[in-house]
């Protein structure tokens, strides 16, 4: 009896390791942790005014997919908003989906910013392989303070004065229609 138990958690602990290098080490597991934060992803909130921040863009370079350098001060009166991320990140890859959808409706009112430090070839493969058409970005020098974060998915709303209105550092549904009430709240 104590044989077939010692059996029995050796089989469980073996699955249980067998599973967790899977969802660890393979591609299999990076589809599992993107459905994960699918699952779980909120959708975004404004945050109180008295904690909304200017954004300064002094000295930050950044390249549009054409190698074109963004000129900021087009950004002046419009609603931008900036998302840092990665083609390995898969909380990045769980938000893409709802972000293309509100791009779909609001690529002429919304100045969107896709911004990635990864090769053009690598990212171009990625947007294909999803049939994305997010206009992606790549930084050069000198992220401003106030967008700064060691951890991605990182995405900020800036609204026409050019405050931070949302921050955002985990997965989120972008395309939730509580979103979208705000994002036209800020459009008006």
């Amino acid at each position: 009896m104590k044989e077939k138990k010692s059996k029995l958690r050796l089989l469980s602990n073996i699955l249980f390791f067998g599973i967790l290098i899977v969802i660890l080490f393979t591609p299999l597991g990076t589809s599992v942790k993107v459905w994960v934060n699918q699952l779980v992803a909120m959708s975004p909130s404004l945050e109180n005014e008295s904690d909304f921040e200017k954004v300064v863009y002094n000295g930050w370079e950044v390249l549009d997919s054409q190698g074109n350098k963004v000129d900021f001060s087009d950004l002046d009166g419009k609603v931008v908003i900036v998302n840092f991320w990665a083609t390995w990140c898969p909380p990045c890859i769980a938000e893409k989906p709802s972000f293309q959808e509100l791009y779909d409706d609001y690529k002429d009112k919304v100045v969107f910013m896709f911004i990635t430090n990864e090769d053009k070839d690598k990212v171009k493969v990625f947007q294909d392989k999803y049939n994305y058409s997010l206009p992606v970005f790549y930084e050069v020098a000198n992220t401003p303070v106030m967008l700064f974060s060691k951890s991605i998915p990182a995405t900020y709303v800036i609204d026409k004065k050019g405050n931070i209105v949302v921050r955002k550092f985990r997965a989120a549904d972008w395309n939730s229609s509580k979103f979208r009430v705000e994002l036209d709240s800020l459009l008006k």
